[in-house]
């Protein structure tokens, strides 16, 4: 069986499982920590009225048998613990089988939690680590040398998200033909970081320096993949430099984390393999199988990728097995921002005291720095940043947000940075307004401490308060 085995790629195996074990661990902490106020009994997309109209075939989860905050929370809390102990080792400490039990654990918790997550959690990322999840199932542990088709099928996945992602820029917005697109993207992407403001004052020509980079390392790059050693490293190195620099940009949750992970399985660390008994013909026999289901469901991405009308972050099946990846296809130009006040006057007006309430990571005060919060993912504030984009992003939750937010609901005040209004007393009315902010010069800076400068644009949600009806006895 030494066809089916690498051993050279032990320690590669061993820092990618703690790794991903990690980003699991974040994964739940995040879905812990936030579930109440989003998709909760009374969040703003509850589960139960979810599962009521979506069926299990389509959206397989624990939850579509049942449903409650404790329940939900617990499975939330079990997936800490397991992720905790496999960052920890334990796995190493069972025998073949059981190592992979308990990497199917965590998989199962977050596929249930993100198939009822509904558009809080749609992002690519989420479909990433589930089906990286999957695979490290069948990596094995200390028992056995790694397989050489899971190592291959983590280097595809790999592939995939790099290539795909460059092609749907070349695609989809021109400014990343010319070589323009970070003259805007720093500036109005999703949630930037404490050294976005710089990135953005960067100069022009080394701007266009970045583009032409990220072109090569996405297009060019992933075939060196397949590449005898230690070519494969130098790639897979390649592009984790390239991570690491948009780890810093900007708040991309655990986006740039993640691909990083999925980098160090290809990097030969220079260590002597440890002695280890043949794979057993049962961990063989099951390995080469799922292997060749996921290859068999690869069309679909592979399709997708070729096919003039790509898209983005796409799930070809219910498990999230194999699935399609890519960003910033488009780049916007002017970033808008959706502004939340709130006044205690029974009827307002123009001159009311009108309040802001202040995100976590989302720009609002134009003084307030941004601050980083990846690899956690702050839900809200990133949804709000579409509501930005458009109001028909924001259609199914924005109005439940206000009325939480008029009941002074305390799981969903726990989502925001701050309230201006004390717990016992909620404000009468609530109003959205929408404006265009841009980072500050070098010398407005200095001038008025304010990375931002944001102008009025048109009102979003005109002033609303409870009905009698909607509110709490």
């Amino acid at each position: 069986m030494e066809w089916f085995t690498a051993s050279d790629y032990w320690l590669s195996r061993l820092v990618f499982q703690r790794a991903l074990a990690a980003l699991y661990l974040v994964a739940f902490l995040t879905a812990a920590l936030q579930f109440r106020a989003l998709i909760g009994e009374r969040g703003m997309l509850p589960v139960p009225r979810f599962v009521e109209r979506v069926p299990f075939r389509s959206s397989p989860s624990l939850f579509q048998w049942h449903y409650s905050d404790r329940f939900f929370a617990g499975c939330a809390w079990t997936g800490c613990a397991v992720s905790a102990a496999l960052a920890a080792g334990v796995d190493s400490l069972l025998p073949l089988w059981g190592g992979m039990l308990l990497w199917l654990v965590p998989w199962a918790l977050y596929l249930s939690v993100v198939n009822v997550g509904q558009t809080w959690y749609a992002f690519g990322w989420e479909s990433l680590l589930l089906e990286v999840g999957f695979l490290a199932v069948f990596l094995g542990n200390d028992e056995v040398a790694p397989p050489v088709v899971v190592l291959f099928l983590l280097r595809w996945i790999l592939f995939r998200v790099e290539f795909g992602a460059g092609l749907i820029k070349l695609r989809g917005d021109e400014c990343w033909r010319k070589l323009t697109c970070l003259d805007h993207h720093h500036e109005t992407q999703p949630m930037p970081g404490p050294l976005s403001w710089f990135f953005h004052h960067l100069p022009k020509p080394l701007h266009r320096v970045e583009v032409a980079a990220n072109h090569v390392t996405q297009l060019v790059v992933p075939f060196l993949l397949f590449a005898p050693q230690p070519v494969a490293t130098a790639a897979a190195a390649l592009m984790i430099v390239t991570q690491l620099w948009l780890v810093l940009s900007g708040n991309f949750a655990w986006l740039n984390w993640i691909t990083i992970v999925l980098a160090l399985p290809v990097v030969v660390f220079p260590a002597e393999p440890p002695a280890v008994p043949g794979a057993p013909l049962w961990y063989v026999v099951v390995v080469l199988a799922v292997c060749a289901v996921l290859l068999g469901l690869s069309h679909r991405p592979v399709r997708n990728m070729v096919s003039r009308r790509q898209v983005m972050n796409r799930s070809f099946d219910p498990l999230h097995l194999v699935n399609t990846y890519g960003a910033f296809g488009s780049v916007s130009r002017i970033r808008y921002e959706v502004v939340v006040e709130g006044t205690a006057d029974e009827s307002p007006r123009k001159d009311s005291d009108w309040r802001e309430y202040e995100f976590k990571g989302k720009p609002g005060d134009p003084r307030r720095w941004p601050r980083q919060f990846a690899p956690y993912h702050l839900r809200l504030d990133w949804l709000m940043w579409f509501a930005a984009l458009s109001p028909a992003y924001a259609g199914p939750w924005f109005g439940a947000l206000v009325e939480r937010l008029l009941e002074n609901d305390r799981d969903t005040l726990r989502l925001l940075r701050r309230s201006p209004f004390p717990p016992d007393a909620p404000p009468r009315h609530i109003r959205a307004r929408l404006f265009r902010y841009r980072y500050t010069t070098w010398r407005e800076l200095r001038e008025t401490g304010a990375c931002w400068e944001r102008t009025y644009v048109r009102e979003f949600l005109p002033p609303t308060r409870l009905t009698g009806a909607a509110r709490r006895p």
